[in-house]
C-alpha cells in the first residue's frame, strides 16, 4: 500500500459549519450573543437538562462549577490518578486539596472503595472521569455521598441545599454517551464537556457546563451566577448593554473571563445538527476494529453494551504483556507507516506538577499498569473505510 498520512484526530468541518460561521461574521455579532444562547438551548434539549452554560473550555466549566458550589480553601475534592491534568488542576485553582485515588485493576474506572475510604469531613466533591466516552458508575458515587452525609459540613447555600458531597462528571470525552436511557450530563450533579478541536463535537476551543435540577435551587439564578463568574462579575453582558442608553453596569466581584464567542457557538450549532450521524460513523469504525482485533493479544475498551452507548471518543488498546518501551516502538512503527497514534493517559503522579504536590506513582499501581501498555488508535469521522482497513493491517503487522 502507498504510504498514507492518517492524522490522529482532525476536526470534521463541512460546508455546513463554514456557512454558519460566515453567517455569524456577517451578522456583526461575533462574541457572546444570540448564537451562544441558541447553542446553550439546543445543548440542554439534546442532553436533557434545564440549563447549559457555554464557556471557552471544559477546564473553565469545571472550575466555575467548583466556584458555584463554593468549594475552596480548606476543602478536599477526590478524583482519579488516571486522567488528563485539567480534571485535577481546577481543584488547585480554587485552592482546595486534590485527593487522588487509584483505578480498579485492569480498568480505567476509579476505585470506588478507595473513594469511600478517602472521604473526610472536608470532602466537598468527587470528580469522576468518563474516559474515552464511557460513562462511569455514578450509582455507587451517589451511594457513597448518601452514606457519608453525616460527615458533610456545608459551607455555602447550594451545599446546604444539596446536603451531601457533590458528584461531578468530567464528561470531556462523553458528549452524547447514554447510560440506562440517560445522556451524559443528566446523570451526575454537575457535568463539564469539552469542544476542543480533537473532540467528537468541536467549537475549536470551548466547553459546556450543565447540572441536574437541585431542590430549592433556582436554575435561572444558577445560570446567572455562571454568567457573572465567566464575565468579570459584570452585572450586564454586552447583549444587554446594546439596549438604548443602557451602558450602565456594575461589577459585583473581581471574577474571571472565560465566555464562549458566537463564532465558536456557530461551529457548535452546525456540529450538533450533524452529531447523530457522526456518532453513528464512530460506532461503525469501532465495531470494525473490534472485529479485526478479537483474535489479537490485546484488550480494548468496551464502548457498547445493552445498557450503555459510549460516545466512541477514543479507541484505547492495551497490548497485553508489553512494556511502555515496547509499546512506544509500536507507536514509532505506526508513524513510519504514516499513522498517528497516541497514549491516554500518562497518570498524573508521573507528571512534574503532581510530583511536586507530593503524589507518588508507587501509590497508584493499577493506573501505572493501565498506562504502561496503552496505545490509542485513530478514531474519527474523517477516516474512510480504506483508511480503517489500512490502520487495521498496519497495527496487526506492528503487533
Amino acid at each position: 500500500m502507498e504510504n498514507r498520512h492518517i492524522a490522529f484526530s482532525p476536526p470534521d468541518i463541512t460546508e455546513e459549519e463554514i456557512t454558519e460561521v460566515v453567517d455569524t461574521l456577517k451578522s456583526g455579532w461575533i462574541t457572546t450573543g444570540p448564537k451562544t444562547k441558541k447553542f446553550e438551548k439546543k445543548l440542554a434539549e439534546y442532553i436533557g437538562t434545564s440549563k447549559v452554560v457555554c464557556l471557552n473550555s471544559a477546564t473553565a466549566c469545571a472550575e466555575m462549577i467548583l466556584r458555584v458550589l463554593g468549594i475552596g480553601e480548606g476543602d478536599e475534592v477526590i478524583t482519579t490518578a488516571y486522567t488528563y491534568t485539567a480534571t485535577a488542576s481546577v481543584i488547585a485553582h480554587v485552592g482546595a486539596k486534590i485527593v487522588m485515588v487509584d483505578v480498579n485493576q485492569d480498568s480505567y474506572q476509579m476505585n470506588m472503595n478507595q473513594v469511600e475510604a478517602a472521604v473526610t469531613e472536608k470532602t466537598k466533591a468527587i470528580i469522576m472521569v468518563d474516559l474515552g466516552g464511557r460513562i462511569c458508575d455514578y450509582t455507587r458515587a451517589f451511594e457513597i455521598a448518601e452514606e457519608k452525609k453525616s460527615m458533610f459540613h456545608p459551607k455555602s447555600e447550594i451545599q446546604k441545599k444539596m446536603g451531601r458531597i457533590a458528584i461531578m462528571a468530567d464528561g470531556a470525552h462523553a458528549m452524547g454517551a447514554v447510560q440506562n436511557g440517560k445522556r451524559c450530563g443528566a446523570i451526575a450533579d454537575f457535568t463539564s464537556f469539552s469542544f476542543h478541536a480533537v473532540k467528537n463535537l468541536t467549537t475549536a476551543e470551548g466547553g459546556a457546563a450543565t447540572w441536574r435540577d437541585i431542590e430549592g435551587v433556582d436554575n435561572e439564578a444558577l445560570y446567572k451566577q455562571f454568567m457573572l463568574l465567566s464575565l468579570h462579575g459584570q452585572s450586564k453582558d454586552a447583549l444587554a448593554k446594546t439596549q438604548l442608553g443602557a451602558w450602565e453596569y456594575d461589577i459585583v466581584a473581581p471574577y474571571f473571563k472565560c465566555n464562549m464567542t458566537d463564532i465558536m457557538a456557530a461551529l457548535g450549532l452546525a456540529q450538533l445538527r450533524r452529531y447523530p450521524e457522526l456518532l453513528k460513523r464512530r460506532r461503525t469504525i469501532i465495531e470494525r476494529y473490534n472485529e479485526a482485533f478479537k483474535n489479537e493479544n490485546v484488550t480494548v475498551l468496551e464502548h457498547y453494551t445493552e445498557t450503555e452507548q459510549s460516545s466512541g471518543h477514543l479507541y484505547l488498546v492495551r497490548v497485553n504483556g508489553k512494556t511502555r518501551e515496547e509499546c512506544n516502538q509500536i507507536i514509532e512503527k505506526m508513524a513510519e507507516k504514516g499513522i498517528a497514534t497516541n497514549v491516554h493517559f500518562k497518570p498524573l503522579p508521573l507528571l512534574t506538577a503532581y510530583k511536586d504536590l507530593g503524589f507518588d506513582i508507587q501509590n497508584y499501581p493499577n493506573a501505572y499498569h493501565m498506562f504502561e501498555n496503552e496505545i490509542t488508535l485513530p478514531l474519527h469521522t474523517k477516516l474512510s473505510d480504506e483508511d480503517v482497513e489500512y490502520i487495521i493491517t498496519s497495527f496487526k503487522e506492528c503487533l
